[in-house]
């Protein structure tokens, strides 16, 4: 579009920039006489009207999410305009530069202007992530610092839009290669713990002038999945590589680091971090570095594209949606963990969640149940999800799985402490459970199967359950026949729960 006016009331002077995902405009509101920048969402090519109808509708829809974001470091929006079937995003415009390009011009930062940067930054996330929203492209080029002393966080979010399924939904994490979080890297939806990783990122660079991981976007890809971080003198040190710890357990929880940043921006000690995890050394993790590598040319693409969160939600449930907190100990009952585990003394399930979901298992020596109700990056629960995000999610586990020959896995609890290497069969669709279903089983190095899983959606839920034997009793299909049992019996808990 060239400069004109937008509803009737924005002009549109001349762009700002551009990236894959729209245009900025500075413009001018002539109703209350005064500059803003207006982002143009640049829609997919190809998409079907009603693909287009949709993807405007939610965009308004989450752009009324945004909205709701009250903090001085995250750029206000001011309203929301639909023209030439797409939105038009109105928001405050600022004046200064970016971190990136102040470190590029100036060098390193003194450690306590670089602390209350990141405190500043780190308030702001956690006010995103209180509503459920995470940013998901923490960088130095979206680290804005006014001429009025403010510092914003800007390009909230990486839009998960259907008419993008071609990067989002098969398992590769759009982001900027050097400040993506391990876990991302590593096919997981992820958390607000890896956005605390990227701001560590972004402190690192900050503070030496360089990114922690650098070279080509392969390079940076490779390095933070398989390299040591590079150790960091200095008052931030500590914190910064608590921050960037390689399993998202082991980060601090956000309101110790903030705290930690505002003594040393006020020039202070440091008070010292509790230490809970190793946090310095990568875990080699299902053997992807090589994939990533080879999908850095795609992520590079997909870094350039800034632009606005379109969160996979579609505004409450559909009919028959699951939307009250369950108990996921109680979709196996006693008796049927004791029918799988071929015992009279069934365990007790041990409840645990993680970034992709509250889960329980029921283990024994050498065998054992798992189960577990997945959740997205964009949603605060599992029972949050929509039919239509649950979907997308069960599709990305199927496509994820499918591209994967071999795995590295370990269960302590059944005996499995060291990290086994076993080869996966073919991904393929089950009938007999769910709304859709798929499944694969995973063989040891002697060829016989030890693990058999079982994916499925029931309207907005999608369950994973596993079962595991280290004995060489059951054959193939028993443990197949286990597996689905365990399935079908979780599904049936879940639809007398309703």
């Amino acid at each position: 579009m060239s400069a004109g006016r937008l509803s009737g009331r924005y002009s549109l002077l001349r762009p700002l920039g551009a990236g894959g995902m729209g245009k900025v405009w500075l413009a001018r509101d002539e109703m209350l006489h005064r500059d803003v920048a207006v982002k143009e969402l640049t829609l997919p090519e190809g998409m079907s009207d009603r693909e287009r109808h949709d993807l405007v509708t939610r965009a308004v829809r989450e752009a009324q999410a945004m909205a709701r974001l009250r903090h001085p470091g995250i750029v206000a929006l001011h309203d929301v305009v639909v023209e030439q079937e797409r939105p038009w995003l109105v928001m405050e415009l600022l004046r200064g530069r970016t971190l990136a390009e102040t470190v590029r011009e100036f060098g390193p930062m003194p450690p306590e202007y670089a602390a209350r940067i990141g405190a500043d930054v780190l308030e702001a996330l956690m006010v995103a992530h209180a509503q459920g929203m995470q940013h998901r492209d923490v960088k130095p080029g979206n680290v804005f610092l006014t001429e009025s002393g403010r510092v914003v966080l800007t390009d909230f979010g990486i839009a998960r839009q259907e008419g993008q399924a071609t990067i989002t939904e098969q398992g590769l994490t759009i982001g900027s290669p050097g400040f993506i979080a391990p876990e991302r890297l590593e096919g997981q939806p992820g958390g607000p713990a890896s956005d605390l990783w990227s701001l560590g990122a972004t402190l690192h660079m900050a503070l030496k002038g360089t990114p922690a991981y650098d070279g080509s976007a392969a390079q940076r890809i490779r390095a933070t999945l398989m390299e040591p971080l590079p150790p960091l003198e200095g008052p931030l040190g500590p914190v910064v590589t608590a921050m960037m710890a390689y399993q998202p357990a082991a980060r601090p929880d956000p309101r110790v680091a903030v705290e930690v940043l505002r003594q040393v921006a006020a020039g202070r000690p440091a008070p010292r971090l509790p230490v809970n995890a190793e946090v310095t050394a990568p875990v080699k993790r299902r053997g992807r570095v090589a994939l990533w590598t080879a999908a850095a040319a795609v992520l590079v693409a997909g870094a350039g594209a800034t632009g606005f969160v379109l969160l996979d939600r579609d505004g409450g449930g559909g009919a028959g949606a699951f939307t009250v907190p369950l108990d996921v100990c109680t979709l196996l009952g006693q008796q049927e963990v004791g029918r799988l585990l071929r015992t009279q003394q069934p365990p007790k399930g041990t409840p645990d969640s993680d970034e992709i979901g509250p889960k329980c298992g029921w283990p024994l020596q050498g065998t054992g149940v798992g189960l577990q109700v997945q959740r997205d990056s964009d949603t605060v629960d599992p029972w949050s999800m929509t039919e239509t995000s649950a979907r997308a999610l069960f599709r990305n586990q199927q496509r994820y799985w499918a591209k994967y020959d071999s795995v590295d896995w370990t269960w302590p609890e059944i005996g499995v402490s060291k990290s086994m290497r076993a080869a996966r069969t073919p991904v393929r669709p089950l009938t007999g459970v769910g709304e859709e279903a798929f499944g694969f089983e995973l063989k040891g190095p002697t060829g016989r199967m030890v693990s058999a899983h079982v994916y499925y959606r029931l309207a907005n839920l999608v369950v994973s359950v596993e079962y595991t034997t280290l004995s060489d009793k059951p054959t193939d299909e028993d443990i197949k026949q286990a597996a689905l049992k365990a399935a079908q019996a979780s599904e049936q808990a879940l639809r007398d729960a309703r």
